[in-house]
């Protein structure tokens, strides 16, 4: 006697695909079910990479791992681990940012930190493209840092979190000294507290209404080397 569960299996079995003449029943749906998986598989690989492009926009970044910090939450059974990543983003011209995300997986936490950098990415003004235009003084919680421009070939000199911060930013000559904590969120977040504060001669003279020249005028200094002087800060 045969079971009315049997009946609706065979014919459900049967309306899912139909194996094509010449061929067994196995055989069919098995070949049905590769063909359907493969072109499931291959259009998620093909979104994936579409979505990688559009997110970028077609511009290179520099991507820094600045800190990777593993956690664990006591649960009923035994221990759950997560992680946290820092990530600094850049395309060494001027912009950076900074982000953190967190998951169960190291590569999920740092794709989610990199997409958390791009969106606040912010724009640093250089000078020569190389060194910062001045001194300045960065303070968040206990972190305390200090950066100052400097000449031609002195090179980042700068430890840990906030040389990637430069490195991101395109600096390639910089002075910096961290006072403060040595927490790496502190110390990011206190380097661009200080990073915010660089202003351009350009912008300068354009709220005060006068030229680049007559600010890069000093005492001793001829009117040409003051033009000089102001024709390489803005460019």
């Amino acid at each position: 006697m045969v079971d009315a569960t049997e009946i609706q299996g065979t014919e459900a079995q049967g309306a899912e695909g139909e194996a094509p003449r010449g061929r067994g029943p196995r055989g069919g749906r098995g070949g049905g079910d590769r063909g359907r998986g493969g072109r499931d598989g291959n259009r998620g690989r093909r979104d994936d990479r579409r979505g990688g492009a559009a997110e970028e926009g077609g511009e290179e970044l520099i991507e820094k791992l600045v800190h990777i910090n593993r956690v664990s939450k006591t649960v009923k059974g035994g221990k759950r681990f997560g992680f946290a990543a820092l990530v600094v983003v850049g395309d060494g011209k001027g912009r950076v940012g900074f982000g953190h995300g967190k998951a169960r997986e190291v590569p999920e936490a740092i794709s989610k930190a990199t997409a958390a950098a791009k969106k606040t990415m912010m724009r640093v003004p250089l000078r020569d493209g190389r060194t910062l235009h001045h001194d300045g003084i960065g303070h968040f919680g206990a972190g305390l840092v200090n950066v100052r421009s400097a000449p031609q070939g002195t090179g980042i000199i700068a430890g840990g979190p906030m040389r990637a911060v430069f490195e991101a930013l395109g600096v390639a000559d910089v002075v910096s000294k961290s006072n403060g904590t040595s927490n790496p969120y502190n110390m990011i977040r206190a380097t661009f507290e200080a990073l915010k504060t660089q202003v351009s001669p350009k912008s300068v003279a354009q709220r005060r209404g006068k030229k680049v020249a007559d600010l890069l005028g000093r005492s001793g200094a001829s009117a040409r080397e003051a033009e000089a002087d102001a024709a390489l800060t803005e460019a």
